[in-house]
């Protein structure tokens, strides 16, 4: 009995065709042949997927998704408990095999009969190397055909890492049900920087998707060594490291690290981890004579001790371990004694607060610690570095901004992180402080360094906010009224500026009726040659850049990178090459229309480049849009693709919301006509800058002003108010 066709929704329609929404509903009630619904509701009706995609091919709709969103779609329609058990995992092992077979061969592989293919799979995917746990577990249905076949199709046209990165979302869909979350890219890197020098042996005990492994292979690691006690997550980890770092020998096993360790007799030169938080059955009773707690027994309420001192244990003597861990474990009075030997041995080097929103859980501000495992006979450790970024995410220094921005959606509350001011402090007070401990001066309210024995109390607290902001009475009352006066004059400047660009109103009532437009798609204006778009891509093999250019044959060290937060903030290139991790990336002309890839958040979408980003490295998370003068206006380019209904009707996923620049649609005007609405846009732009700028001045000077008078450095001035005869209005 043939299998009946899938049916999609409306929004599955205008994904697959490359539309909006409200062009979908437009196409039900303007075309007497659009397919009538199979299924469903009326406020939902589905449709039949073979008779919408015929539809779309009668009008030139066909290949109007990429192949990645294609297989999105499959994936979406092909849900978990129907008909197949295909699973995420399954289909990483086959993207694996996949991605290392000519294009030829994935297209003769994707022609076969569901039976012949499903077979053909199964045979891909056991013959990957023994290195990959689960290969000779896997099997395919018939049913599985169309996912099978997107699958082949994005990995022969997108490459395995966009094929990896389309079933990623899926997991993450999950990962609310299921516990598991991924470590963000950005604090994975920070993480693995943390590690002094180059290591080349890394171990992930908890290894989850291997995120934290994957960055050190871009810092060089040959050798990486993941465990995790989930089998999924140890295929899923193998896979997508195998992916990343094809150069680097990959070791995954399944089992609980604290009870089954799998590499009892490793020592590496590194740990990165991100352990499993509150866990009270980790194996406290059965391990209470273990070798590996050096340190002292953890309580059964201390499962991250544990975490710690096994890292500990498999690091050679001077190797660091870095691992994150929430603010607990910190000043938790049950964990006191293992925090007293760590610090007394010079195990523990540095505690860094970060901001909430970091990291799950996201209403709590995490820690990040480094270790560093004491070598017989090596110098004596006399302090320890404490760091508080999340202190400097809520009081902005500098053209920079916020660290995090706390905003609320809906019921929930998230926040925004800058990534770049978090990493540059972190890293800049680290890198200071291992350079010369016995001198490190520290950064009043952001970073200090305690003798150990000013750290043993009775409490032993190491929480960064208590001891990092203890600092700020070090501050000099000249030095800081004089940065407060400072910042209080440019704030008068910012806001006559601010006052300046709001002055425009050069805009009329468009009439009785919005202008209705006659648009193309970006995708569209690319294939006539009106516009080209660039995007800097992930590195492929997860050893940093091949060369030393920056994809336009010019020499790239030392330039600066445009990243998606100085987008949003409304500032110069922030960012730096050790952050980008990318082969190649496009050089910034002036002109060029830059829309950050990921929608939400505060601040702008988009900008055009001026001299400040000409000759600027593009960041991770950009679009560029590069218009030819002579058709496209550039600032009129922006403001539509910037434009919130645009940006939604071309943005796709679930959990990870990311622009597809193809779909993003363009109003067909005259050029002479297309610089009125250019300089308009222009205006708004300006508008918008002025008040951030001013946003972040007065922040500033309000940051200043109350800190030094509540810290003893500033003093209120006893002026009496004009016309008062008191004079002195002070309490009597």
């Amino acid at each position: 009995m043939p299998q009946p066709s899938a049916q999609v929704t409306a929004a599955e329609i205008s994904r697959i065709a490359g539309v909006t929404r409200a062009t979908v509903s437009n196409w039900r009630r303007r075309h007497p042949d659009f397919p009538a619904p199979s299924g469903g509701t009326d406020s939902s009706p589905l449709y039949d997927l073979q008779a919408v995609r015929a539809w779309l091919a009668s009008r030139g709709h066909a290949s109007a998704a990429s192949p990645p969103e294609e297989l999105r779609t499959t994936l979406r329609l092909h849900a978990p408990g129907g008909t197949s058990g295909t699973g995420s995992a399954d289909l990483l092992l086959l993207t694996l095999a996949a991605a290392d077979r000519p294009a030829d061969e994935l297209t003769a592989t994707a022609q076969l009969p569901d039976t012949d293919l499903a077979a053909r799979a199964e045979r891909d995917v056991a013959a990957l190397p023994d290195a990959v746990p689960g290969a000779q577990d896997v099997r395919f249905r018939p049913a599985d055909a169309p996912v099978l076949r997107a699958l082949y199709a994005c990995v022969r046209d997108a490459g395995g890492r966009a094929a990896a990165d389309v079933l990623a979302e899926r997991d993450l869909e999950d990962s609310a049900a299921s516990g598991t979350y991924r470590t963000p890219a950005p604090l994975a890197d920070l993480l693995s920087r943390l590690l002094p020098g180059t290591p080349s042996r890394v171990l992930d005990p908890a290894c989850g998707s291997g995120t934290l492994l994957a960055a050190a292979a871009r810092r060089g690691a040959g050798e990486l060594y993941g465990q995790d006690m989930l089998p999924v997550q140890v295929r899923r980890s193998a896979v997508e490291l195998m992916l990343t770092a094809p150069k680097a020998t990959v070791t995954v096993r399944a089992a609980d690290s604290l009870r089954a360790d799998a590499f009892p007799d490793l020592f590496a030169d590194a740990v990165l981890c991100n352990p499993p938080y509150g866990v009270r059955d980790w194996g406290h009773d059965e391990l209470a004579y273990d070798p590996r707690w050096a340190y002292g027994v953890p309580a059964r309420a201390e499962s991250e001790l544990a975490w710690v001192q096994h890292a500990l244990a498999h690091v050679t003597p001077g190797g660091h371990a870095v691992l994150l861990l929430p603010p607990a474990t910190a000043s938790r009075s049950s964990g006191r004694r293992i925090r007293i030997e760590l610090v007394r041995s010079g195990a523990l080097r540095a505690v860094i607060a970060l901001p909430p929103g970091a990291s799950v859980p996201l209403h709590i501000g995490l820690q990040i610690w480094i270790l560093q495992r004491p070598e017989p006979g090596g110098l004596e450790r006399r302090s320890v570095l404490f760091v508080d970024t999340a202190a400097s995410a809520s009081e902005p220094t500098g053209p920079a901004g916020t660290a995090a921005t706390a905003r609320t959606r809906g019921s929930s509350r998230s926040a925004s992180v800058d990534w770049a001011v978090i990493s540059r402090r972190a890293l800049s007070a680290w890198q200071a402080f291992t350079k010369d401990p016995e001198t490190f001066e520290g950064e009043p309210g952001v970073a200090r360094a305690v003798t150990v024995v000013d750290l043993l109390d009775d409490v032993v607290d190491l929480a960064p906010a208590r001891l990092v902001r203890a600092s700020r009475a070090e501050v000099d009352p000249a030095v800081l009224a004089s940065k407060a006066e400072a910042a209080r004059l440019d704030l008068v400047t910012a806001a006559k500026a601010l006052g300046r660009a709001a002055g425009y109103d050069a805009w009329s009532a468009a009439g009785d009726r919005a202008r209705e437009w006659r648009a193309a798609t970006v995708a569209d204006l690319a294939r006539g040659g009106a516009l080209s778009v660039l995007r800097t891509g992930p590195e492929s093999g997860g050893r940093g850049r091949t060369d030393d250019r920056a994809g336009d044959g010019t020499p790239s060290a030392g330039r600066p990178v445009l990243t998606a937060s100085d987008i949003a903030d409304g500032v110069p290139p922030t960012g730096s090459e050790a952050d980008l991790h990318a082969e190649a990336a496009p050089v910034i002309a002036a002109g060029d229309v830059l829309v950050r890839a990921m929608p939400g958040g505060p601040g702008p979408m988009a900008r055009v480049a001026g001299e400040e980003e000409r000759g600027a490295l593009l960041g991770l998370h950009i679009h560029l849009f590069r218009p030819d003068p002579a058709r496209l206006d550039a600032w009129f380019l922006a403001g539509f693709l910037s434009a919130e209904e645009n940006i939604a009707g071309a943005s796709t996923g679930s959990t990870v919301r990311t622009v597809n620049p193809g779909r993003l649609r363009v109003p067909l005007l005259p050029l002479q006509e297309q610089r009125q609405y250019g300089e308009a846009f222009r205006r708004v732009h300006a508008l918008r800058t002025e008040a951030q700028r001013a946003t972040r001045l007065a922040e500033e000077t309000a940051r200043l002003l109350a800190g030094g008078l509540t810290g003893g450095q500033l003093l209120p001035t006893r002026k009496p108010a004009s016309g008062d005869p008191r004079g002195d209005v002070s309490p009597r």
